[in-house]
């Protein structure tokens, strides 16, 4: 049984700006900087970009065509390209686990978000201005430490986030997106400017592309191609599920091309902001995932305009999280739609589910890490080799050909090895190193 869906962006821009959207969160704007800072500078930025154009775009391309190709939610497009293709039903287990992998992500990314929706409302009330080092520091710990806090910007982000998906492909993501993330853009160009003219600029140039290649040992490659993987948004079915909506007549590879390269290139910039800030206020740049709520609010404490700025940059952060969480329920409401479910009550239902296990990683910091541990090396990396090799291996290549959509048939045939093998193989190593085995 089908359950095509009938919805399409309007616009392949607002597919891009959506995809984009999925892409482009916390991973860029938090996490990037600082395993930066954490893994040597610049030659960590090489290996990075490495690693999006072997793994990280040839995965990306084959979840798009996936969608398209089932023209339904994750689950149910599996289901359909399997059986058109003589292959096991089991092969909906990975549309499933994406549907699932999104929810267990939403639960500890809203909390996450709301601390950044906290920190947005302190920098517009001036919280953390001119205060000591050992103040701001404590403050962060004051906010992890309060349920009450946490609950409140994190139930207000998760209804944000229902708000959009309840709306529809159409006039809920499609302009979510068209305004968030044009926003996101003009905000960071903003901080950007402001962080060239109070920052150290060529420090913080230096740092991100002066290659050192003495600090690129093992692990930083693993890091490099781990977050390469998880960056773009994939082997969750988000990516799946936005491909579904997407018309037939536009290429797929141009179009991942594009959305891949403003991704990388919103993480540059967001570096480029941030580290300037670091390097001007003497702050350690691989401070870890202190450097975005104790590091910076300690440079905007003491810089001119940091009120201003401070604000501009969490407010930020925050779109950058709410155009991320979007993607992430999709998949389940989609799913459920498909099976006759109303939109809004799928909504409601698959971002309560989110809201009750985002209350629970605020009860237990064990529950929150337990489950960053089993999305980030199992759900994702697993999700992300299935499909690699279920397009790669088990739909037939004219079959895939034709739905991938290359004018240029060398392209087409490199970026086929490429999923067939190269992936899959970084996925791979990936996978065994998170889990212990390399």
């Amino acid at each position: 049984m089908t359950h095509n869906i009938t919805a399409n962006w309007t616009k392949r821009w607002t597919f891009i700006l959506a995809a984009t959207g999925s892409a482009v969160g916390l991973g860029n704007i938090w996490k990037f900087p600082y395993i930066t800072g954490e893994y040597g500078g610049g030659a960590f930025v090489i290996v990075y970009l490495a690693c999006i154009l072997a793994v990280g775009i040839p995965v990306m391309i084959a979840e798009i065509m996936a969608g398209r190709a089932g023209r339904a939610n994750p689950v149910d497009a599996m289901l359909d390209l399997s059986a058109q293709a003589g292959a096991s039903k089991a092969w909906g287990i990975v549309g499933l686990g994406g549907v699932v992998g999104g929810l267990m992500i939403l639960m500890f990314y809203s909390v996450v978000a709301g601390w950044a929706l906290d920190y947005s409302w302190q920098s517009l009330s001036g919280v953390y201005q001119g205060q000591s080092a050992e103040t701001i520091e404590s403050n962060f710990g004051a906010l992890t430490d309060s349920f009450n806090r946490q609950w409140f910007w994190q139930s207000l982000f998760v209804v944000f986030t229902g708000g959009v998906i309840a709306a529809g492909v159409t006039r809920g993501i499609g302009r979510a997106v068209e305004i968030l993330m044009p926003l996101l853009m003009l905000f960071l160009l903003g901080l950007l400017i402001y962080s060239w003219s109070v920052g150290e600029v060529d420090a913080s140039l230096s740092f991100m592309f002066t290659p050192d290649f003495s600090k690129l040992s093992t692990e930083a490659v693993l890091v490099a191609l781990g977050h390469a993987f998880f960056t773009l948004s994939l082997g969750m079915g988000a990516i799946m599920a936005y491909g579904a909506y997407m018309p037939g007549e536009h290429s797929i590879g141009k179009t991942v091309m594009l959305i891949g390269a403003l991704d990388t290139g919103i993480a540059l910039v967001a570096g480029m902001a941030i580290f300037p800030l670091v390097f001007a206020n003497s702050l350690e740049p691989s401070s870890g995932p202190g450097l975005m709520f104790v590091s910076l609010p300690i440079a905007f404490g003491q810089m001119p305009g940091g009120i201003i700025f401070g604000s501009v940059f969490f407010i930020l952060v925050s779109i950058a999280a709410l155009s991320s969480s979007i993607s992430l329920i999709e998949p389940g409401v989609a799913w459920l739609e498909g099976h006759g479910v109303h939109r809004k009550v799928g909504t409601m239902l698959a971002a309560g589910i989110g809201w009750l296990g985002g209350i629970a990683c605020i009860y237990s910091g064990d529950f929150f890490n337990a489950l960053d541990h089993i999305t980030a090396n199992y759900i994702l990396p697993l999700g992300g080799l299935m499909i690699a090799i279920f397009v790669g291996f088990v739909l037939s290549r004219d079959r895939v050909k034709a739905e991938v959509g290359f004018e240029n048939d060398r392209n087409f045939a490199l970026w086929h090895f490429a999923l067939r093998y190269i992936a899959p193989l970084g996925i791979l190593v990936v996978f065994l190193h998170s889990i212990g085995v390399i």
